[in-house]
Protein backbone atom coordinates (compact mmCIF):
# COMPACT_ATOMS: atom_id res chain seq x y z
CA UNK A 1 0.00 0.00 0.00
CA UNK A 2 0.87 3.72 -0.95
CA UNK A 3 0.82 5.93 1.95
CA UNK A 4 2.05 9.50 1.06
CA UNK A 5 2.09 11.16 4.11
CA UNK A 6 1.97 15.44 4.80
CA UNK A 7 3.03 16.98 7.86
CA UNK A 8 3.40 20.89 7.47
CA UNK A 9 5.19 22.98 10.23
CA UNK A 10 5.04 26.66 11.22
CA UNK A 11 8.13 27.09 8.67
CA UNK A 12 8.20 23.82 6.86
CA UNK A 13 6.22 21.38 4.93
CA UNK A 14 7.05 17.64 5.72
CA UNK A 15 5.83 14.96 3.18
CA UNK A 16 7.10 11.31 2.65
CA UNK A 17 6.00 8.32 0.65
CA UNK A 18 5.46 4.86 2.50
CA UNK A 19 5.45 1.58 0.99
CA UNK A 20 3.52 -0.22 4.49
CA UNK A 21 5.66 0.69 6.90
CA UNK A 22 8.94 1.28 5.10
CA UNK A 23 9.91 4.88 4.09
CA UNK A 24 10.63 5.13 0.24
CA UNK A 25 11.39 8.76 0.66
CA UNK A 26 10.85 11.62 2.36
CA UNK A 27 11.82 15.42 2.19
CA UNK A 28 10.89 18.71 4.25
CA UNK A 29 10.33 22.02 2.38
CA UNK A 30 11.97 24.84 4.77
CA UNK A 31 9.60 27.62 4.35
CA UNK A 32 11.43 31.85 5.15
CA UNK A 33 9.86 34.39 7.23
CA UNK A 34 9.50 36.41 4.21
CA UNK A 35 7.96 33.77 2.18
CA UNK A 36 5.31 33.15 4.77
CA UNK A 37 4.89 37.10 5.22
CA UNK A 38 2.90 37.13 2.03
CA UNK A 39 -0.22 35.42 3.80
CA UNK A 40 -2.19 36.59 6.43
CA UNK A 41 -3.59 33.41 7.65
CA UNK A 42 -2.42 30.13 7.81
CA UNK A 43 -5.55 28.72 5.78
CA UNK A 44 -4.33 31.17 2.90
CA UNK A 45 -1.03 29.06 2.80
CA UNK A 46 -3.19 25.74 1.01
CA UNK A 47 -2.65 26.80 -2.32
CA UNK A 48 0.55 27.52 -2.03
CA UNK A 49 2.04 24.62 -0.11
CA UNK A 50 -0.23 22.40 -2.10
CA UNK A 51 1.40 23.28 -4.94
CA UNK A 52 5.02 22.78 -3.79
CA UNK A 53 3.80 19.46 -2.83
CA UNK A 54 2.54 18.56 -6.44
CA UNK A 55 5.16 20.14 -8.01
CA UNK A 56 7.96 17.56 -5.98
CA UNK A 57 5.44 14.26 -6.92
CA UNK A 58 5.87 15.35 -10.35
CA UNK A 59 9.73 15.62 -9.72
CA UNK A 60 9.55 12.24 -8.28
CA UNK A 61 7.66 11.19 -11.12
CA UNK A 62 5.25 9.93 -8.68
CA UNK A 63 1.43 10.24 -9.91
CA UNK A 64 -1.40 10.78 -7.88
CA UNK A 65 -2.89 7.70 -8.95
CA UNK A 66 -0.27 5.36 -7.23
CA UNK A 67 -1.08 6.61 -4.18
CA UNK A 68 -3.64 4.65 -2.17
CA UNK A 69 -3.64 6.58 0.92
CA UNK A 70 -2.51 10.20 2.11
CA UNK A 71 -2.59 10.32 5.51
CA UNK A 72 -2.27 14.29 7.15
CA UNK A 73 -1.09 15.22 10.65
CA UNK A 74 -4.28 16.28 12.31
CA UNK A 75 -4.96 19.95 13.19
CA UNK A 76 -6.35 21.73 16.72
CA UNK A 77 -10.01 20.47 15.24
CA UNK A 78 -12.47 20.01 18.68
CA UNK A 79 -12.48 17.35 21.23
CA UNK A 80 -12.43 13.92 19.51
CA UNK A 81 -11.42 10.31 20.50
CA UNK A 82 -8.00 8.63 19.85
CA UNK A 83 -8.51 7.37 16.66
CA UNK A 84 -8.25 7.43 12.42
CA UNK A 85 -10.75 9.57 10.89
CA UNK A 86 -11.71 9.84 7.72
CA UNK A 87 -11.08 12.92 5.99
CA UNK A 88 -14.67 15.16 5.66
CA UNK A 89 -16.30 18.45 4.47
CA UNK A 90 -16.90 19.46 7.91
CA UNK A 91 -13.56 18.84 9.06
CA UNK A 92 -11.99 20.84 6.96
CA UNK A 93 -14.49 23.95 7.83
CA UNK A 94 -14.05 22.95 11.30
CA UNK A 95 -9.49 23.57 10.54
CA UNK A 96 -10.31 26.81 8.29
CA UNK A 97 -12.33 28.33 11.02
CA UNK A 98 -10.60 27.19 14.29
CA UNK A 99 -9.91 29.85 16.90
CA UNK A 100 -6.32 28.43 17.21
CA UNK A 101 -4.78 27.96 14.31
CA UNK A 102 -1.47 26.26 13.51
CA UNK A 103 0.05 25.35 10.26
CA UNK A 104 -0.92 21.41 11.29
CA UNK A 105 -4.70 22.39 10.26
CA UNK A 106 -3.45 22.63 6.71
CA UNK A 107 -2.39 19.01 6.46
CA UNK A 108 -6.12 17.67 6.32
CA UNK A 109 -7.29 20.99 3.76
CA UNK A 110 -4.35 19.83 1.43
CA UNK A 111 -5.58 16.26 1.49
CA UNK A 112 -8.90 16.96 1.00
CA UNK A 113 -7.94 18.84 -1.96
CA UNK A 114 -5.75 16.06 -3.61
CA UNK A 115 -8.58 14.12 -3.03
CA UNK A 116 -10.20 16.07 -5.28
CA UNK A 117 -7.92 15.18 -8.05
CA UNK A 118 -7.87 11.81 -8.07
CA UNK A 119 -11.31 10.71 -5.88
CA UNK A 120 -9.94 7.16 -5.34
CA UNK A 121 -7.27 8.28 -2.83
CA UNK A 122 -8.70 7.24 1.19
CA UNK A 123 -7.61 10.45 3.15
CA UNK A 124 -7.31 10.10 7.36
CA UNK A 125 -6.01 11.53 9.87
CA UNK A 126 -5.00 10.27 12.48
CA UNK A 127 -4.63 11.20 16.99
CA UNK A 128 -4.50 14.80 16.57
CA UNK A 129 -3.05 16.90 19.82
CA UNK A 130 -6.70 17.59 21.06
CA UNK A 131 -7.27 13.98 21.32
CA UNK A 132 -9.55 14.06 24.74
CA UNK A 133 -9.87 11.30 26.89
CA UNK A 134 -9.37 13.00 30.46
CA UNK A 135 -11.64 11.40 33.19
CA UNK A 136 -13.63 14.11 34.64
CA UNK A 137 -11.74 14.97 37.81
CA UNK A 138 -8.65 15.53 35.85
CA UNK A 139 -10.48 18.91 34.13
CA UNK A 140 -11.02 20.35 37.50
CA UNK A 141 -8.32 23.10 37.58
CA UNK A 142 -9.04 25.55 40.59
CA UNK A 143 -11.66 27.92 38.96
CA UNK A 144 -14.51 26.83 36.84
CA UNK A 145 -13.53 29.31 34.59
CA UNK A 146 -10.28 27.59 33.47
CA UNK A 147 -11.32 24.34 32.89
CA UNK A 148 -8.48 22.01 31.86
CA UNK A 149 -8.13 21.25 28.61
CA UNK A 150 -6.71 17.88 26.88
CA UNK A 151 -3.78 19.10 24.10
CA UNK A 152 -0.65 16.82 23.58
CA UNK A 153 1.36 14.93 21.57
CA UNK A 154 -1.14 12.07 21.32
CA UNK A 155 0.03 11.49 17.74
CA UNK A 156 3.20 9.71 18.97
CA UNK A 157 2.02 8.89 22.72
CA UNK A 158 -0.53 6.27 21.30
CA UNK A 159 2.09 5.17 18.47
CA UNK A 160 4.88 4.25 21.24
CA UNK A 161 2.58 2.79 23.22
CA UNK A 162 1.10 0.26 20.65
CA UNK A 163 4.63 -0.58 19.57
CA UNK A 164 5.75 -1.21 23.26
CA UNK A 165 2.48 -3.10 23.91
CA UNK A 166 3.02 -5.59 20.88
CA UNK A 167 6.91 -5.94 21.72
CA UNK A 168 5.60 -7.38 25.05
CA UNK A 169 2.99 -9.21 23.34
CA UNK A 170 0.13 -7.53 24.83
CA UNK A 171 -2.66 -4.82 23.70
CA UNK A 172 -2.24 -1.29 24.96
CA UNK A 173 -5.56 -1.66 26.63
CA UNK A 174 -4.27 -4.04 29.10
CA UNK A 175 -1.27 -1.63 30.40
CA UNK A 176 -1.03 1.35 32.68
CA UNK A 177 1.85 3.59 30.90
CA UNK A 178 3.33 7.01 31.74
CA UNK A 179 4.20 8.36 28.75
CA UNK A 180 6.86 12.00 28.58
CA UNK A 181 6.85 13.38 24.87
CA UNK A 182 10.13 15.17 25.68
CA UNK A 183 10.42 17.62 22.33
CA UNK A 184 9.80 21.69 21.29
CA UNK A 185 6.84 21.15 23.76
CA UNK A 186 6.90 18.48 26.61
CA UNK A 187 3.72 16.46 27.20
CA UNK A 188 3.17 13.55 30.04
CA UNK A 189 0.47 10.94 29.67
CA UNK A 190 -0.66 8.77 31.98
CA UNK A 191 -2.37 6.01 30.16
CA UNK A 192 -4.96 3.52 31.58
CA UNK A 193 -5.89 0.64 29.70
CA UNK A 194 -5.80 2.87 26.91
CA UNK A 195 -6.68 5.79 27.35
CA UNK A 196 -4.94 8.94 28.47
CA UNK A 197 -7.00 9.94 31.75
CA UNK A 198 -4.47 13.32 32.20
CA UNK A 199 -2.44 15.29 31.02
CA UNK A 200 -0.91 18.74 30.94
CA UNK A 201 -1.95 21.11 28.16
CA UNK A 202 1.26 21.26 26.44
CA UNK A 203 0.42 24.12 23.82
CA UNK A 204 0.59 27.19 25.88
CA UNK A 205 1.33 26.83 29.63
CA UNK A 206 0.79 24.07 31.54
CA UNK A 207 3.35 21.20 32.78
CA UNK A 208 7.70 21.59 32.27
CA UNK A 209 9.47 24.04 30.84
CA UNK A 210 10.92 23.21 27.67
CA UNK A 211 12.85 23.79 24.65
CA UNK A 212 10.81 27.89 24.05
CA UNK A 213 8.52 27.06 26.00
CA UNK A 214 7.58 28.32 30.10
CA UNK A 215 5.18 25.43 31.62
CA UNK A 216 3.38 25.92 34.27
CA UNK A 217 4.06 29.75 35.74
CA UNK A 218 3.46 31.90 39.30
CA UNK A 219 -0.17 32.73 38.04
CA UNK A 220 0.23 35.72 40.63
CA UNK A 221 2.72 37.17 39.19
CA UNK A 222 1.89 36.79 35.63
CA UNK A 223 -1.05 38.63 36.19
CA UNK A 224 1.05 41.84 37.72
CA UNK A 225 3.17 41.54 34.82
CA UNK A 226 0.21 41.52 32.37
CA UNK A 227 -0.82 44.77 33.88
CA UNK A 228 2.43 46.72 34.86
CA UNK A 229 2.68 48.28 31.30
CA UNK A 230 5.69 47.19 30.73
CA UNK A 231 4.69 44.22 28.42
CA UNK A 232 1.90 44.06 25.67
CA UNK A 233 -0.44 40.89 25.41
CA UNK A 234 1.82 39.69 22.36
CA UNK A 235 5.44 40.11 23.84
CA UNK A 236 3.74 38.31 27.35
CA UNK A 237 2.50 35.30 25.37
CA UNK A 238 5.58 35.02 23.68
CA UNK A 239 7.31 34.57 27.14
CA UNK A 240 5.02 31.36 27.34
CA UNK A 241 5.67 29.90 23.94
CA UNK A 242 8.42 30.79 21.66
CA UNK A 243 10.81 32.57 24.16
CA UNK A 244 10.19 31.20 27.38
CA UNK A 245 12.09 27.99 29.00
CA UNK A 246 15.37 27.04 28.05
CA UNK A 247 15.24 29.81 25.27
CA UNK A 248 14.73 32.48 28.25
CA UNK A 249 17.33 31.26 30.33
CA UNK A 250 20.23 30.58 27.88
CA UNK A 251 19.01 32.78 24.83
CA UNK A 252 18.67 29.56 22.61
CA UNK A 253 16.31 26.87 21.82
CA UNK A 254 18.74 24.35 20.22
CA UNK A 255 18.68 21.64 22.57
CA UNK A 256 21.98 20.38 21.39
CA UNK A 257 23.78 23.81 21.82
CA UNK A 258 22.69 24.07 25.45
CA UNK A 259 24.11 19.93 26.09
CA UNK A 260 27.02 20.37 24.34
CA UNK A 261 27.43 24.08 26.63
CA UNK A 262 26.78 22.07 29.76
CA UNK A 263 29.53 19.09 28.80
CA UNK A 264 31.64 21.62 28.14
CA UNK A 265 31.25 23.35 31.57
CA UNK A 266 29.20 26.09 30.91
CA UNK A 267 27.56 26.24 34.65
CA UNK A 268 24.33 27.78 33.39
CA UNK A 269 23.59 25.52 30.89
CA UNK A 270 23.92 22.50 33.00
CA UNK A 271 21.72 24.06 35.91
CA UNK A 272 18.74 24.67 33.13
CA UNK A 273 18.97 21.04 32.12
CA UNK A 274 19.45 19.65 35.41
CA UNK A 275 16.26 21.82 36.53
CA UNK A 276 14.15 20.38 33.46
CA UNK A 277 14.84 17.16 34.64
CA UNK A 278 13.50 18.31 38.09
CA UNK A 279 10.58 19.16 36.58
CA UNK A 280 9.88 16.15 34.66
CA UNK A 281 10.37 14.07 37.90
CA UNK A 282 8.06 15.69 39.80
CA UNK A 283 5.57 15.49 36.92
CA UNK A 284 6.05 12.02 36.03
CA UNK A 285 5.74 11.11 39.74
CA UNK A 286 2.59 13.05 39.80
CA UNK A 287 1.00 11.19 37.06
CA UNK A 288 1.63 8.29 39.02
CA UNK A 289 -0.49 8.89 41.48
CA UNK A 290 -3.36 9.18 39.37
CA UNK A 291 -2.67 5.75 38.08
CA UNK A 292 -2.27 4.36 41.88
CA UNK A 293 0.72 3.82 41.44
CA UNK A 294 0.05 1.01 38.97
CA UNK A 295 2.47 1.47 36.58
CA UNK A 296 4.08 -1.25 33.90
CA UNK A 297 6.67 1.11 32.47
CA UNK A 298 7.43 4.83 31.80
CA UNK A 299 8.34 5.55 28.17
CA UNK A 300 10.69 8.38 27.58
CA UNK A 301 10.09 9.53 24.03
CA UNK A 302 10.70 12.66 21.58
CA UNK A 303 13.94 14.79 20.25
CA UNK A 304 15.30 15.27 23.95
CA UNK A 305 15.56 11.55 24.93
CA UNK A 306 17.75 11.32 22.43
CA UNK A 307 19.92 13.51 24.95
CA UNK A 308 22.20 10.86 27.58
CA UNK A 309 22.76 13.86 29.57
CA UNK A 310 19.21 14.26 30.58
CA UNK A 311 18.38 11.22 31.18
CA UNK A 312 21.19 10.22 33.00
CA UNK A 313 19.74 13.21 35.44
CA UNK A 314 16.18 12.15 35.06
CA UNK A 315 16.40 8.23 35.81
CA UNK A 316 17.26 8.23 39.44
CA UNK A 317 14.40 10.22 39.92
CA UNK A 318 11.57 8.07 38.47
CA UNK A 319 13.20 4.70 38.48
CA UNK A 320 11.70 3.37 41.46
CA UNK A 321 8.16 3.92 40.14
CA UNK A 322 8.48 1.60 36.94
CA UNK A 323 10.71 0.28 34.13
CA UNK A 324 12.08 2.83 31.91
CA UNK A 325 12.10 3.03 28.02
CA UNK A 326 13.88 5.21 25.56
CA UNK A 327 11.75 5.71 22.37
CA UNK A 328 13.45 9.00 21.23
CA UNK A 329 12.41 11.16 18.18
CA UNK A 330 9.28 12.67 17.08
CA UNK A 331 8.41 9.87 14.88
CA UNK A 332 5.47 11.30 13.42
CA UNK A 333 5.85 10.43 10.28
CA UNK A 334 5.95 6.67 10.76
CA UNK A 335 3.38 7.12 13.28
CA UNK A 336 1.13 8.18 10.60
CA UNK A 337 2.26 5.63 8.23
CA UNK A 338 1.84 3.06 10.88
CA UNK A 339 -2.07 4.18 11.77
CA UNK A 340 -2.43 3.50 8.06
CA UNK A 341 -1.06 -0.46 8.46
CA UNK A 342 -2.78 -0.20 11.13
CA UNK A 343 -6.68 0.44 9.90
CA UNK A 344 -5.61 -1.92 7.17
CA UNK A 345 -4.83 -4.91 9.97
CA UNK A 346 -8.10 -4.19 11.60
CA UNK A 347 -6.06 -3.00 14.72
CA UNK A 348 -7.72 0.39 14.93
CA UNK A 349 -10.98 0.95 13.77
CA UNK A 350 -12.28 3.90 10.87
CA UNK A 351 -14.60 6.79 13.15
CA UNK A 352 -16.46 9.38 11.85
CA UNK A 353 -15.54 13.09 12.60
CA UNK A 354 -18.92 15.19 12.80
Amino acid sequence: MNIFIINPGSTSTKIALYNDNKEVWEYNFKHSVEELSVFKTIPSQLSFRKDIILDYLEQKQVSLQEIEVVMARGGLLKPIESGVYEINAQMVYDLETAVLQHASNLAAMIAFELKKENPSIKTYIADPVVVDELDELARYSGHPLFPRKSIFHALNHKAVARNYAEKKGKTYEELNLIIAHLGGGITIGAHKNGRVIDTNQGLDGEGCFSPERSGTLPVGDVIRAAFSGKYTEKELLKMVVGKGGMTAYTGTNDALEIENGALAGKEEFQKVYKALAWQLGKEIGAYATVLEGKVDVIILTGGLAYSKYLIDFLKPKISFIAPIEIYAGENEMEALAQNAVWLKQGKVELKKYV
